[in-house]
């Protein structure tokens, strides 16, 4: 069996399953991105611009609660007043911290469909609050801030691909591959410019992993058919020793094929036997073949 089809077989058994073909819903990203950024929004129509837009809009008034935000929506997509204790206070690295918390409750979003989809209601609540100053680089510069684990996430799934490395790393054992294949899917995952050497590090221990299991599979199967070949041999060994077969050969065929069982005394007791000996002689010959 080829090597890289011993790899596919047990693949699945040291690397972890990976989802594929998730849509994201714009809907449900702004619901998460709201419970964050647009706190008691309808009475305050620059909350979206103070919380995750820029400082030039001024402080966000004391909120006095989620509840004018997240009546009638479920807390399946949207932050809790617990995880907000842990968002900072600088417009900017909120909509960072919102945009990696969001992508990774809302299944199938990225920080591109952040941006896509919130940048320009930032940018309705900053006119709204009158603001205008350098509001296009600052969304630029928060969409491009993504955290560690999405960036991981997206690089890691783009390597493994069918067309690259594959599930099982199968086409980048060779350095110079990884390399080729790890670099074209670094330029693909926009913002991630400050992780890139640790996922590297850790993706090339992650194919280093799945190589040495692949490899340990495959000598482990070769192992387990070398000692089902010794046995079998000691097995035939001990079946020609003092024409053990041979003789239980014998017997049975005289007990069960016989008409007299070839019993002693009788008439038949001797062509019996021969007859029984003669049907049994494969083994005499199969023994001298070990010999």
């Amino acid at each position: 069996m080829k090597k890289k089809n011993i790899f596919f077989i047990f693949s699945m058994a040291f690397l972890p399953a990976l989802s594929y073909g998730a849509t994201c819903s714009r809907a449900n990203l702004t619901r998460c991105l709201d419970s964050v950024c647009a706190i008691n929004v309808s009475s305050n129509p620059a909350a979206r611009c103070q919380y995750c837009g820029t400082s030039s809009a001024g402080t966000p008034p004391t909120k006095t609660g989620m509840q004018s935000l997240s009546l009638g929506q479920s807390a399946k997509y949207t932050l809790s007043e617990k995880e907000l204790k842990n968002a900072p206070t600088d417009p900017g690295k909120r909509y960072a911290w919102a945009t990696a918390e969001c992508i990774k409750k809302i299944e199938g979003c990225t920080a591109d469909d952040v941006s896509d989809t919130y940048d320009k209601l930032i940018e309705q609540s900053c006119k709204a609050a009158g603001v205008s100053a350098q509001l296009a680089v600052t969304l630029s510069e928060n969409a491009k801030t993504v955290s560690s684990s999405s960036c991981e996430t997206s690089i890691r799934a783009c390597l493994v691909e069918e067309k690259r490395c594959g599930p099982d790393y199968s086409a980048c054992e060779n350095d110079a591959d990884f390399n080729n294949f790890f670099a074209a899917c670094s330029v693909e995952a926009s913002g991630c410019d400050n992780y890139i050497s640790d996922i590297r590090n850790t993706l090339i221990s992650d194919r280093n992993t799945a190589i040495a299991n692949a490899d340990k599979a495959i000598e482990n199967l070769k192992q387990t058919y070398q000692t089902a070949r010794e046995q079998k041999v000691a097995q035939a060994e001990n079946a020609c020793k003092d024409d053990t077969a041979f003789n239980a050969c014998v017997k049975t065929v005289c007990a069960t094929n016989m008409p007299n069982k070839c019993e002693v005394g009788t008439s038949t007791e001797e062509s019996e036997n021969a007859a029984a000996a003669a049907l049994c002689n494969f083994y005499k010959t199969a023994c001298n073949l070990l010999k």
